[in-house]
């Protein structure tokens, strides 16, 4: 893409929060919030998800292909072979956990990576072959699972599960946290959502992870840096709290009654609503149908919640349409298959740290470093400085 000429410094004028504003071009997937639909690649998102492992779906998105089942199996080896961490790093977790709140894992995952990253010696993506990128961000996003489950562990006070060899990405994730091998149907739905989950555009953490790789820092620094945008509720905090709803509702009888509380109050309704989304969520459409697999009365409740929502909020605003985004079906699967309302948002990390990884290494063959400008709407400069 050509951007427009900026020679004579005049800023240009975009809209609050760069809505719509087209910034670099990428080969790696596209939202069509018209539509109800996103693709990675060429293909379907929430086709792949039903399909195909959350490897061979990260394979598509660095190296441009699915893999064959060759490729696949030699890719999952790979990823597998970067899972355990190292015996510094295992004796660094327990300080990590201690200093950070076992209510918000994230940190102690940005500690961890701070750590890896130094630990590992990495050098500047600038410095680096697109083979050595590469390598270098598999091998930390890979850790993720296993820093992830290990802290939840130490934190309850239980000793950390290393990788099991002959486990994949998801079934691994689910064993080093609960320390048993989990249900196929378990895996399966987990798969689903994370596959779903990997990339979705601009999203704020996406962009803040290539904003950092446009200045040619490591890949710590870039991931690291994703994770912090990933904390905020209004990004990926969200999933947990569609739980918080759900108890606090209670009973379907007590549906409307709270759902008008919250639209009289201008409270937000977790779980619904979504800035690019004006059509069903493809992604809730996709976990909705794995939830309702399982079936029962967590699950039809949340149904019944998702149904009058929207019915409420017409009578309350007429032609305003609201759906479930992602968050809403993903933290009833979350809890469906064992994972903890305090992992709901590092179980998001450990799918969109996959993207970040791709988008990383896309905005690394760029040189030009992301720079925008700001308007100063301060006091009028300069001034006299006062005396004391």
């Amino acid at each position: 893409m050509t951007a427009p000429s900026r020679m004579n410094n005049t800023p240009i004028t975009v809209p609050r929060g760069l809505t719509n504003v087209v910034v670099t071009d990428t080969a790696l997937g596209d939202v069509r919030g018209h539509e109800g639909f996103y693709h990675y690649r060429q293909y379907s998102a929430t086709d792949l998800a039903a399909s195909r492992s959350v490897e061979d779906v990260w394979k598509l998105l660095l190296d441009g292909s699915l893999p064959d089942r060759r490729e696949s199996a030699a890719f999952a080896a790979e990823v597998a072979a970067q899972m355990p961490l190292s015996a510094d790093m295992l004796a660094a977790l327990p300080t990590t956990a201690a200093t950070s709140s076992g209510s918000d894992p994230l940190s102690g995952l940005r500690v961890a990576l701070s750590l890896e990253g130094d630990r590992r010696g990495l050098r500047p993506l600038y410095d680096l072959t697109l083979q050595e990128r590469r390598a270098d961000l598999i091998a930390l996003a890979a850790k993720v699972p296993t820093i992830i489950a290990a802290l939840a562990r130490i934190h309850a006070g239980k000793t950390p599960v290393s990788p099991h060899p002959d486990l994949g990405y998801v079934a691994n994730f689910l064993y080093m946290i609960q320390g048993t091998q989990a249900p196929e149907e378990h895996v399966e739905a987990l798969s689903a959502y994370l596959v779903a989950a990997i990339d979705h555009g601009f999203n704020a953490s996406t962009f803040t992870a290539r904003v950092i790789a446009s200045t040619g820092a490591d890949g710590a620094a870039c991931l690291v840096g994703a994770l912090g945008a990933l904390s905020g509720p209004l990004h990926g905090g969200a999933p947990s709290r569609a739980l918080d709803s759900l108890d606090l509702i209670g009973t379907p009888e007590n549906i409307d009654a709270w759902v008008r509380t919250q639209l009289e109050s201008g409270a937000r309704i977790m779980g619904f609503g979504h800035p690019v989304y004006r059509t069903e969520d493809p992604r809730s459409a996709l976990l909705k149908k794995v939830a309702q697999r399982f079936g029962g009365p967590r699950v039809e409740f949340a149904v019944a919640v998702e149904e009058r929502v929207p019915v409420l909020l017409d009578q309350h605003k007429p032609g305003r349409a609201l759906h479930t985004n992602l968050e809403w079906y993903a933290a009833v699967v979350m809890e469906i298959v064992g994972i903890g309302r305090a992992l709901f948002t590092p179980t998001f990390a450990a799918a969109r740290v996959l993207g970040w990884t791709a988008n990383i290494l896309e905005q690394s063959a760029d040189a030009k470093i992301i720079r925008p400008s700001a308007r100063y709407v301060g006091p009028p400069a300069p001034q006299p400085v006062p005396d004391h």
